[in-house]
């Protein structure tokens, strides 16, 4: 019973906190939100002391529930680890192996160390909450938006607006990387050893082990019920049951109580109790075979017979349906694929010529979102989870490839703008690294000013009239000059109030210019209120 209230709560948290990095609604967040700020390294960077106290609790209390039931990334393990178990010729497949202390310590100290000394983008590689977070939104999301435009592109063609298209485009090549790797290490530890990442890499699997060595609930051998099958041990994911010592490792247990589903002897049981004087054991037994015998003890071959009456084995009877499957899955997939590309509308101008991209251009100082208070400040709180990214309407966050701020979100403006009625990012941060008390604050927030550069300007380069900068400025900090002041018919040029730009890049977006704008937001170390 207890195993399957923990599966229940572990897939109702799974679930809600991968849909929190899929929805780009945002809608899902103003209900569950606060599951992505009670992750525990968020609320250690906000500060957020009734989260860390609670967890603490908790783990006093229930041992590592928090990593079997509240971390996606500890969930993710277990479900791969349980589709590897699966297969018959792996189940019971899991044996004790000693802790590595000192690989979980030496990490430990690593990552603590880089944190403090303000590396974390390093230390964002293992955070379990940011790892999950990464993964789903460079691999996972843009298949859900596919998904979401092939939806709407039906419904279109019914006359219903029930859904709408959104562009998927790749928001930074070295994250995608990082994530890929990422996957593919944590996907074979789980599969073959099942929680091997939880309990010698994660940092914080390594602090909440400290904790549940002292929990008032925990699995306990009664000796006297046990009779040496080792089931338990067989079935510890977390490879911490000593079976011939009837010893459990509470620092690698995540109260997963799947020893307490398999001892079919009662021998193991989840409470407050001692544990009850070793008794004399009996010699473990031979383990039983999986496969099921007839009456004369030889494994029944499994048989079919053909459609002229031969028999034949049950693989050979199953190839033709398997084929007929596989060629069924690779031509829906195939369907999807084509229809969700077809479904990216192209961007052509009036006379239906490809419009020229916009490109990223080099900024002195990277632009961070208006709330982080200052460069320096968002990188030391951003757990680089991509949460912001994720829902961003405008298309203006995304991962940072540069070394020292690797895969923390800064801004961009080649597909969109900070619009000023938008807190979207401040709303979701569980780290607290962007915080806006109200729209008004947004406002005045000065985060950089933008920057003419006359050689990319089209009144420069092709002699024709714009001011598409000045039109568009929220805050009146562009106006146009003649660049003859003499003349009456010279054409206008932009000027900059640097004083009055927040630095939002509605004029860098909406520049004609191509492929770089003919004014840049430059950001600002520290930013400041107007």
């Amino acid at each position: 019973m207890l195993r399957k209230i923990r599966i229940a709560l572990a897939l109702l948290f799974f679930v809600l906190i991968t849909l929190l990095f899929l929805d780009f609604t945002g809608t899902l967040h103003a209900w569950f939100g606060w599951m992505a700020k009670i992750q525990f390294l968020p609320a250690v960077l906000a500060l957020n002391i009734g989260v860390v106290l609670f967890l603490v609790v908790l783990t006093l209390l229930f041992g590592r529930i928090y990593c079997s039931v509240i971390c996606p990334l500890g969930v993710l393990q277990d479900l791969v680890s349980w589709f590897s178990g699966r297969r018959r010729k792996h189940r019971n497949r899991f044996v004790y192996s000693p802790a590595r202390t000192w690989l979980r310590w030496t990490v430990f100290v690593l990552f603590v160390v880089a944190m403090v000394a303000g590396l974390g983008s390093l230390g964002a590689l293992i955070a379990p909450y940011s790892a999950y977070g990464r993964m789903v939104q460079s691999l996972l999301a843009p298949l859900y938006a596919w998904g979401n435009n092939l939806l709407a592109w039906v419904a279109e063609r019914a006359d219903s607006y029930a859904f709408y298209s959104v562009d998927v485009w790749m928001k930074s090549l070295s994250t995608l990387g990082i994530a890929v790797v990422t996957f593919v290490v944590i996907f074979l530890l789980a599969w073959r050893n099942g929680r091997t990442w939880c309990n010698t890499i994660c940092p914080v699997g390594t602090l909440l082990g400290v904790l549940s060595r002292f929990s008032l609930l925990k699995p306990r051998f009664d000796t006297s019920k046990c009779n040496g099958c080792k089931l338990c041990a067989r079935n510890c994911k977390a490879s911490c049951i000593d079976p011939a010592a009837h010893k459990i490792d509470y620092s690698r247990c995540v109260a997963c109580m799947d020893c307490l589903e398999n001892c079919r002897q009662g021998a193991i049981s989840y409470t407050w109790r001692r544990e009850a004087p070793a008794a004399k054991s009996p010699a473990p037994k031979g383990e039983p075979e999986n496969r099921p015998k007839g009456k004369s003890g030889v494994k029944p071959v499994d048989t079919a017979v053909s459609a002229a009456g031969d028999p034949v084995s049950r693989a050979s009877a199953e190839e033709a349906p398997a084929d007929a499957s596989r060629r069924r899955f690779l031509g829906v997939v195939g369907l999807f694929v084509g229809t969700a590309l077809q479904a990216q509308e192209k961007k052509v101008d009036g006379g239906l010529a490809l419009i020229e991209e916009k490109r990223i251009p080099q900024r002195t100082t990277p632009l961070v979102p208006p709330g982080a208070r200052g460069l320096r400040e968002f990188l030391t709180h951003c757990t680089a989870c991509q949460l912001c990214v994720a829902v961003c309407p405008n298309q203006v966050l995304r991962p940072s490839g540069g070394l020292m701020r690797l895969m923390k979100p800064e801004m961009s403006y080649e597909r969109g703008y900070c619009r000023p009625e938008c807190t979207k990012c401040a709303e979701v941060c569980p780290a607290n690294a962007i915080h806006l008390a109200d729209l008004a604050e947004k406002s005045s927030i000065q985060i950089g000013h933008a920057v003419w550069i006359p050689e990319n300007c089209v009144v420069k380069t092709d002699g024709v009239a714009c001011g598409n900068c000045a039109r568009h400025c929220p805050v009146g900090a562009i106006h146009l000059v003649p660049v003859d002041p003499n003349d009456r018919k010279s054409l206008c040029i932009p000027s900059v109030d640097e004083a009055r730009c927040i630095g939002c890049g509605a004029c860098e977006n909406l520049c004609p210019s191509r492929p770089f704008s003919a004014i840049v937001v430059e950001g600002h170390e520290h930013h400041k209120t107007l």
